[in-house]
């Protein structure tokens, strides 16, 4: 290994931040550089050997950074000449071993140590050599490839591999080698990465899943055995090379793509019996004209049958939740005629089905959400606006009351959302039936006295309060915290009676709260009296679904 490369106890940074921390790129340069590091595992592969991409210092290195071996002052280089080189990114090949257990991201080397690259950056040619290895009797090969952009050189991309590693040249070897030697004098030409790259997906074909070589007719040259074996999944059986795609059978237009587009492709492709290859198609270019493309073929059959028994499953839930939904709003709708149909005289019957009614309608409201979305976390604010619309609708107070939400709490475990809904509904609810008693008008002034319901005068925390019925109020206060979820509901009304305990309340519906919240949610719950009522919830973060 050269000694200039050895590796320093130095923190790994991230190649944009290095791009933006020791040079001046900007704009489309840097985006230049950091595609090529994004799409270079092709140029590891095909070459059988670990990638560094060095690039000049120029920027601000910033306090305690030190070039390594004899450094060069900084102010004796142009820009022609830089004193120093940064490693900006390394990549090892998945087809041979790497020759650096060790990464050397970050590290700064002086120019000196490094003539062939200075040399390759300068005259914007290829330039190859050796260096010592690990020991002194052994040597490792390197070749720099100025990567070009716009007539100018930006940084340059070392081959460094070992004849002693290397794997033992085949026609595979051969073939693969030579893909590498047409894709360097691209990166030379500025034309790899290319300026637009669509085909790059998660699940693209990689040079170990198979690869096709073609010519500029589309003729193909060779075929290796992992894309030999997925032809002949896909029933493909006759002579490979020297016969085209279409000959073969393959109903695909990702060569004319292609070629028409001078930029990479990507398709399906589904072949009796009930197999899918994917083909990605890279354009060889020389001298601006087509000279060929590389094909890289991956099976994807398994990966399909899996995405679509998901989806299947999916579809079955959102079904499940909907029917759940449907079934849920038919109790509801069933309760509020029954109500309706209830004599005058059975006005707390009335009220008890109505009460239900409304919390079978909050907990439908969160199965219509996972009917639409079947992931574990429902986007609770959706929960929120429904549920206060549903409040506002319902209400039976004959002045209106404002009701007005103030933060969030994100996603929410499915099985949070369900209980926290009828909390939130509930506690909603009883702020605006209960908080402001039915207004009295005495000499011209508004003034809140205690109405009929399950308050009296002497229950009422100071007698009357004067106050505009125009601003009876509740807010609905959320916060998400990485601990906890906070919910608090404040109004300005009558406040508390005197002596209230929520453990020994004969509520119902604050008796539902307090269960769902300490039982179902393992939370807590606390009510005050602070200008009306404020009442808090804390959900222990730790209670969502993962």
């Amino acid at each position: 290994m050269n000694p200039s490369l050895v590796p320093l106890p130095v923190k790994i940074v991230p190649a944009p931040d290095l791009i933006r921390r020791y040079t001046a790129l900007e704009g489309p340069e840097r985006r230049h550089l950091e595609s090529l590091m994004a799409f270079w595992s092709l140029l590891a592969d095909f070459s059988f050997s670990d990638l560094l991409l060095f690039a000049p210092v120029t920027g601000d290195r910033g306090e305690g950074d030190q070039a390594q071996g004899e450094p060069g002052s900084s102010e004796a280089f142009g820009p022609e000449r830089p004193g120093e080189f940064v490693v900006l990114g390394q990549i090892r090949p998945t087809t041979s071993q790497t020759l650096y257990e060790v990464d050397l991201v970050g590290q700064v080397q002086s120019a000196e140590s490094l003539p062939n690259l200075v040399e390759a950056y300068r005259s914007g040619v290829i330039v190859r050599g050796e260096q010592p290895g690990e020991s002194s009797d052994a040597l490792v090969r390197v070749t720099n490839i100025p990567v070009g952009y716009c007539d100018k050189v930006l940084a340059v991309l070392c081959r460094i591999w070992s004849p002693r590693t290397t794997r033992r040249r085949g026609t595979l070897e051969r073939v693969y080698l030579d893909l590498f030697e047409r894709l360097s004098v691209m990166v030379r030409d500025g034309l790899f990465p290319f300026v637009a790259d669509d085909a790059a997906v998660e699940e693209a074909p990689r040079v170990g899943d198979g690869v096709i070589v073609v010519d500029a007719f589309e003729r193909i040259t060779y075929a290796s055995p992992n894309a030999v074996n997925a032809l002949h999944r896909a029933s493909i059986t006759s002579s490979i090379v020297g016969s085209s795609l279409v000959l073969l059978g393959l109903e695909t237009s990702v060569l004319n793509d292609a070629f028409s587009s001078k930029l990479p492709a990507i398709e399906e492709v589904e072949r009796p019996p009930d197999v899918i290859l994917m083909i990605r198609c890279i354009p060889l270019i020389a001298r601006g004209e087509l000279t060929g493309a590389a094909l890289l073929l991956r099976d994807v059959t398994d990966l399909r049958r899996r995405d679509r028994l998901l989806l299947t499953k999916d579809a079955t839930i959102r079904e499940v939740h909907h029917r759940v939904k449907n079934n849920l709003q038919t109790i509801s709708s069933l309760l509020r005629l029954q109500a309706r149909r209830l004599d005058e005289a059975e006005v707390v019957g009335r009220i008890a089905l109505l009460e239900a009614e409304r919390r079978i309608r909050a907990i439908a409201l969160v199965h219509d959400i996972l009917a639409r979305d079947v992931t574990e976390q429902v986007p609770f604010e959706e929960i929120v606006s429904a549920l206060v619309n549903m409040i506002r609708e319902t209400s039976t107070i004959s002045f209106p009351v404002t009701i007005e939400v103030d933060g969030g709490l994100g996603d929410v475990a499915a099985e949070v959302a369900t209980p926290l809904a009828v909390a939130i509904a509930e506690l909603l609810q009883n702020a605006v039936e209960h908080a402001f008693p039915e207004p009295l008008y005495a000499g011209g002034s508004q003034t809140w006295a205690p109405g009929p319901g399950p308050l009296t005068p002497s229950q009422v925390a100071g007698d009357l309060q004067t106050a505009s019925v125009l601003d009876a109020r509740v807010d609905l206060v959320l916060d998400e915290r990485p601990d906890a979820l906070g919910v608090v509901v404040r109004d300005n009304g009558c406040g508390l009676p005197a002596g209230f305990d929520i453990d020994r309340t004969r509520s119902l519906g604050l008796s539902i709260v307090r269960d769902l919240v300490r039982s179902q949610l393992g939370g807590t719950i606390s009510m005050e009296t602070d200008g009306g009522t404020v009442v808090s919830l804390e959900i222990p973060v730790s209670r969502r679904a993962s």
